[in-house]
């Protein structure tokens, strides 16, 4: 598959993930984050092992809870607790900024230096979103706001180090997918009963939005998510995640008939080219992949209104 196929493909995660704040508030128990987080991701981990049937061997035990706990098991709660500390839109922005922490964490553990370009597209990315979903008031809450940047952190640290340790020789990455979701989601499950105690009772609405979110907004947006890592660099992947909170204010103009404002139009164009900007490649990019694929080994054989949606992604 060539790369411009591969890059739109993995498009597809953010774009899903922008999807999941419309279904939330339109068919989901109210104030059941965590729970959803968990029926988002452990179901999702569960059914795609039981597709791949493969289980993590050796040091992939360990790698495969730290990645699932820095991708899914401590960025949902940290993503959670941001976005209801923080005024509306508060902890899209600050998350947004998870590309820059991605050219920092490149160049320290992947050791690929940063371009003047990628930090340039990195803030312009991180104004438009804050064009499009910042929303006026309320003072900053700092535990808000720390939560904010440590789940941009933890997101940003399992990108890079999947794209360092790649896979396993032989396993794909619908399996290294599924050790991910199934982990994180053992993590969630003990913070989402302590917090938020018995499961609510669920309505065919909500039955259905779950289904929903667990399959094609986890199970598929995760494993085309991690499949890309495989393929492009940690930064041309990171630089597509601003695409969710851009689909979220679309799906909230489109079906919950939210106004876009031209300020937001503005935004939405300046995030749009910055997440362009950050798949253009050049000859230091080109570079850092020869070191990608050796860092890799055999694992790889190829070179809220809008709140909401970060919320649950």
């Amino acid at each position: 598959m060539n790369r411009s196929a591969t890059v739109l493909l993995t498009a597809l995660a953010p774009v899903s993930w922008g999807t999941t704040y419309a279904v939330t508030t339109e068919f989901l128990p109210a104030d059941r984050p965590l729970f959803t987080a968990l029926t988002r991701a452990l179901p999702a981990g569960l059914v795609l092992l039981a597709v791949a049937r493969v289980l993590p061997r050796g040091a992939w035990w360990w790698k495969s809870a730290v990645l699932g706990a820095l991708n899914i098991g401590a960025f949902f709660p940290l993503l959670f607790l941001s976005a209801y500390r923080l005024p509306g839109g508060m902890a899209a922005v600050v998350g947004s900024v998870g590309p820059l922490f991605v050219v920092g964490l490149s160049a320290l553990l992947l050791g690929q230096r940063p371009t003047g370009r990628a930090v340039v597209a990195g803030v312009v990315a991180a104004f438009g979103v804050s064009l499009v979903v910042l929303k006026a008031a309320g003072a900053l809450d700092p535990v808000g706001v720390l939560a904010a940047f440590a789940s941009a952190a933890s997101m940003s640290t399992g990108t890079v180090l999947t794209k360092k340790w790649g896979r396993p020789e032989g396993v794909g990455p619908l399996a290294l997918t599924g050790w991910q979701l199934t982990a994180g989601g053992l993590l969630i499950a003990p913070l989402a009963l302590l917090v938020e105690g018995a499961p609510p009772a669920l309505d065919a609405p909500a039955i259905g939005g779950y289904l929903y979110l667990a399959l094609a907004n986890t199970a598929v947006a995760y494993w085309l998510w991690f499949r890309g890592i495989g393929s492009l660099t940690a930064t041309q992947v990171t630089f597509l995640g601003p695409l969710s909170p851009l689909t979220a204010a679309v799906v909230g103009w489109a079906a919950l008939g939210q106004a876009l404002t031209p300020v937001q139009l503005v935004g939405m164009g300046l995030a749009f080219g910055a997440t362009v900007a950050g798949q253009l490649r050049v000859g230091a990019a080109r570079g850092s992949r020869r070191l990608f694929s050796s860092a890799e080994g055999n694992g790889r054989k190829d070179s809220m209104d809008v709140t909401g949606s970060a919320l649950r992604r």
